[in-house]
């Protein structure tokens, strides 16, 4: 299960990159009830979506050349140096090398070998996010990609992950989990084949909600479109797929009931 005690791998911060944050920090608000809190004039647009005071997300203006909107998940790493070495002795990209991000920690944004994009942080006095696995918080990350074997293998060579395979309706997915402790509760998300022409490899975020439909309302009245709609997944939950005003991919997830 996605926590916050941040081991290495372990899926850390996410934030999002928007050609209009003003329009995203106000659909957000909408779909997930979340504040925006600007980090002040040095951080150039970067703020951070809030519950409650609790930093869920993050938020700022697309600063790559040729950038999309899109969520960019960073997993926790001990050495960014380190690990944007291996990225490109493993086939894959740095897109922008390790850097200090003041004293909060340091990042580099990288792109697996087959195109999904990401980021590691190497936390300094920020640890990651306050908050996940519970209401209109981040709760599951998945990875699309043409071959989830090659993909993984990738990552284990960063993280040291751990998959286990299950059978899903039309494909086998993989649950996939920290080196750390048991796997099972070290899960924190998936991996799963492209399944439609022209879907390109990425990291998809899930947010955990009371009710899928009524998230699918709340997007489609702010602007947003439904890919998925809720569905229903035994065992899992019911869950969706949007994309926001500004074509930003993220889902929704409301959790089947335990006991």
């Amino acid at each position: 299960m996605l926590g916050t005690q941040y081991t290495h791998g372990s899926p850390c911060w996410i934030d999002l990159g928007s050609p209009d944050t003003v329009g995203a920090a106000e659909f957000y608000a909408a779909v997930l009830g979340w504040e925006f809190r600007p980090a002040g004039p040095e951080a150039d647009g970067y703020g951070f979506f809030q519950q409650d005071g609790a930093t869920v997300a993050a938020l700022g203006p697309l600063t790559e050349e040729g950038a999309r909107s899109a969520w960019t998940v960073y997993f926790r790493t001990s050495d960014a140096d380190t690990s944007q070495m291996v990225t490109a002795a493993e086939g894959g990209r740095v897109r922008v090398r390790a850097t200090d991000v003041m004293d909060a920690g340091r990042m580099a944004a990288l792109t697996d070998p087959a195109g999904a994009e990401f980021a590691v942080w190497q936390a300094g006095s920020v640890r990651g996010l306050d908050r996940t696995s519970s209401r209109n918080t981040l709760v599951w990350v998945e990875l699309h990609t043409p071959d989830p074997e090659a993909a993984l293998d990738f990552y284990r060579s960063l993280f040291e992950w751990r998959w286990a395979e299950m059978e899903a309706p039309g494909m086998t997915y993989r649950v996939v989990s920290t080196a750390e402790g048991d796997q099972e509760a070290a899960s924190f998300g998936g991996a799963a084949e492209l399944q439609g022409p022209g879907e390109r490899s990425r990291w998809i975020p899930y947010f955990e909600v009371a009710d899928a439909d009524a998230a699918a309302d709340a997007v489609t009245a702010s602007g947003g479109a439904v890919l998925l709609p809720p569905a229903d997944v035994p065992d899992v939950g019911r869950l969706a797929w949007f994309t926001d005003p500004s074509g930003a991919e993220f889902a929704v997830l409301t959790p089947a009931p335990t006991g």
